[in-house]
């Protein structure tokens, strides 16, 4: 029997509510702040994300999923986010639009990975952007955006945390230093960090593996190594985040998987922490258009895992907001009286009422348990003698009372029964 590929998952009816509800919320939140959903292709030149995530890091080393089409270009599933809005950002001339340009997306994204809780093969993203002003305000707008986000999802007891790896002016006299200090532990580092030592050393402070987090722990810290200019901005920064009242905590070990994040980076992490618990990331990337062959232009930005959000409030017991429940199950025996519930169903319907029509064929008993099966308020009961009759049996399914309506009010009785 054929099942979903290991890494993917089906979302099933019952599953939808939840999907729905994280989708109103964020796009509600994001065109609140001023953005505009921008939709990307599935699948893009594979040289753009090696390009712009990074030949050394591990979504391009291992995770990404290539292949060559039937012209002979080589293409890639979607890893992240960021890189097609940058691309699509340079493509369509946004460089000529008001800056910052203030993107929002939700996508589906690849990776070739062992599957965890809340993160697939294939899982999707909530993500936003914006591009073109470096200034530190827009950081702590981009924060305030992805905080708000959680506490309009009513998610609780949330940890933000925040850090600075410099840019390309002073990053390279700490990552000297960071490669002294591993230098000198090397017998401990896993066969990865030692791999990482000499290609991405930054990426260090990033390991799992027990011994390499206690190393982390004792290692020089990003924030105490920044220039002038990135001190200033991370100063400005934390002072924004304190004026809006949002809680965060500095953790010096913050450097995210990308390699074209600079300065700002931060996740928001639930109750259950860890490094693959984090529910949203980001950070600015204001190299990453150079890397794709476009003008100098700063950005930051997030990306949001939905199953990990779902997941979290499920575990918080945060209901989804029920959205167009059925409201009836249209009963119908004989013929005639059939094609009149076929009308009247289209007519509930019509009048913003969820209704379903009962299988045909069935007895009238069948017809009641299947309406209990659909655990709707009330059935609406029409047979050839209703019909005759003008009237339709109105019928309260938890107190198992009924009366007669006329046919033609049926739709304003609905209503008037569920308000």
């Amino acid at each position: 029997m054929y099942r979903a590929p290991r890494g993917t998952a089906d979302v099933l009816p019952e599953e939808q509510p939840y999907w729905r509800y994280v989708e109103g919320i964020a796009r509600d939140v994001a065109r609140r702040f001023g953005y505009g959903r921008l939709d990307t292709p599935v699948f893009e030149s594979s040289g753009l994300f090696v390009r712009g995530v990074g030949q050394v890091t591990d979504i391009v080393e291992k995770e990404m999923y290539t292949f060559e089409d039937r012209g002979g270009d080589h293409v890639a599933l979607r890893p992240e986010g960021t890189a097609p809005v940058c691309r699509a950002y340079l493509e369509h001339g946004m460089r000529n639009l008001p800056q910052p340009v203030r993107l929002f997306y939700f996508c589906p994204i690849f990776r070739y990975d062992r599957p965890q809780a809340g993160r697939y093969r294939q899982h999707h993203q909530f993500g936003v952007e914006a591009i073109g002003d470096a200034d530190p305000s827009v950081d702590a707008e981009i924060i305030e955006l992805a905080w708000r986000l959680m506490s309009d999802l009513g998610l609780k007891d949330l940890s933000l945390l925040v850090n600075s790896i410099g840019d390309a002016n002073c990053r390279p006299a700490y990552l000297e230093q960071l490669r002294a200090h591993y230098a000198a532990r090397i017998e401990y580092l896993c066969n990865d960090c030692k791999l990482r030592l000499e290609r991405n050393p930054l990426r260090l402070l990033d390991c799992k593996q027990p011994a390499c987090i206690e190393m982390a722990h004792e290692a020089p810290r990003t924030e105490e190594h920044l220039c002038p200019d990135c001190r200033n901005h991370w100063e400005r920064l934390l002072g924004y985040l304190r004026g809006l009242d949002i809680p965060y905590r500095v953790e010096p070990r913050l450097v995210r998987g990308l390699d074209y994040y600079s300065r700002t980076v931060f996740e928001i992490q639930p109750p259950e922490e860890g490094g693959q618990t984090n529910i949203c990331g980001g950070g600015r990337y204001d190299g990453l258009m150079e890397q794709l062959e476009g003008p100098p232009t700063p950005g930051i930005g997030f990306g949001a895992g939905m199953e990990r959000i779902i997941l979290n409030l499920k575990r918080q017991g945060v209901p989804p907001v029920e959205e167009a429940p059925l409201r009836a199950v249209v009963i119908h025996l004989g013929e005639a009286a059939t094609e009149r519930a076929v009308a009247l169903a289209s007519d509930l319907r019509s009048a913003g009422l969820g209704a379903v029509l009962a299988p045909a064929g069935r007895s009238l008993r069948a017809q009641l348990r299947y309406a209990n099966s659909m655990n709707v308020p009330y059935a609406l009961i029409l047979g050839d003698d209703e019909l005759s009759r003008g009237v339709v049996v109105f019928r309260d399914m938890s107190r198992a009372e009924q009366r007669e309506v006329p046919l033609e009010n049926a739709p304003t009785a609905l209503t008037d029964a569920c308000e």
